[in-house]
């Protein structure tokens, strides 16, 4: 164990003192949202927690603001690791947390006042839960509305939309689950360097239900370059994967071919492509047209500065009259 490890673990509280939630946050060069997702967590009332933040090798600002954040808040706990992906940084947050619940947050996004009592509260209420999310909005990088998701409310029908539908939580950082039914399914698993959401929702409705909050509760933000935003087709890989997975379980056949197999994927996981960020700009802008037209306008115009040849950008574009009535300073 490295000496930054030990030093958390060594700062740990003692048992006695156990929170009711263990908020876990991976930090990966998240500088420019940073402050608002925890400042999101650090306001929530009415629920004892700790906030574990795993700092995945950042090179920005990101590791001066979590230093001062920890020296202001003593509920803050920040584990430093190598640069390893989202997965690990989960796996070793998880394994810090100490609270009977679990929930996650995203370094760019934004949890709503009281999600984390309101969520608390929907756990306890009914011992058949294992893990609970809530109506979600999705964002822009300008914190502009983009889809506003919805689920049902009741356990039935939210279990049922996730293994029927393959329909589950919006938002990764959306979902609190039970920690001892975390450990009894293994947690995210390693070899999903993507899709590990969905491999472990799937395995926790092995155990339990799903429900969703009523409020909306979690704003999620998709931005170029982001696990949201960027590299769908190698994400479409894993997420094959976690069916695969899915099938042999209910066969009680082994896993372990297709677990190797995505050890093979994240071979691929360094590739970039200015494709996918040009596609993740047009589904901003064309998704704002309506709503919000001159940033619509703005995120057209970066995906085809991305991607000249993105010709259904150009369509947005052009067939906007907003673009051309918009005054030359803020035109793209």
């Amino acid at each position: 164990m490295s000496d930054q490890h030990e030093s958390f673990f060594a700062s740990l509280p003692e048992a006695g003192s156990m929170p009711e939630v263990s908020v876990v946050m991976s930090v990966y060069n998240d500088a420019r949202y940073l402050r608002g997702s925890l400042d999101s967590i650090l306001s929530q009332e009415g629920i004892d927690f700790e906030f574990i933040i795993v700092d995945d090798g950042s090179t920005d600002d990101s590791p001066k603001i979590l230093a001062d954040y920890a020296a202001r808040d003593s509920r803050i706990r920040v584990i430093l690791q190598e640069n390893a992906g989202l997965t690990q940084a989960l796996i070793t947050g998880c394994q810090a947390a100490r609270g009977e619940f679990i929930a996650r947050q995203d370094a760019d996004d934004v949890s709503l006042p009281e999600r984390l009592i309101r969520q608390v509260e929907c756990l306890r209420s009914d011992p058949r839960l294992v893990f609970v999310s809530s109506q979600t909005e999705v964002i822009a990088p300008g914190g502009e509305v983009v889809i506003r998701h919805t689920r049902p409310t009741t356990p039935e029908e939210g279990t049922d939309l996730l293994l029927r539908s393959v329909s589950g939580p919006p938002g990764h950082g959306s979902v609190m689950f039970r920690r001892d039914t975390y450990h009894k399914v293994g947690g995210y698993r390693k070899e999903f360097y993507f899709a590990q959401d969905c491999d472990l929702w799937y395995r926790l409705a092995e155990q339990g239900m799903l429900s969703y909050r009523p409020e909306f509760l979690y704003q999620y933000r998709i931005a170029p370059g982001s696990v949201s935003g960027s590299r769908n087709s190698i994400k479409q890989a894993f997420a094959t994967a976690v069916d695969e997975c899915r099938a042999l379980r209910r066969r009680n056949e082994n896993e372990g071919p297709i677990l190797e197999k995505c050890r093979t994927l994240r071979d691929r996981v360094a590739e970039s492509s200015s494709a996918s960020e040009a596609g993740t700009l047009y589904f901003l802008g064309r998704n704002l047209l309506r709503t919000e037209p001159a940033s619509a306008c703005q995120y057209l115009w970066q995906s085809i500065q991305k991607q000249p040849s993105h010709l259904r950008a150009w369509i947005c574009l052009l067939v906007s009259p907003v673009f051309f009535a918009l005054k030359p300073a803020r035109r793209p």
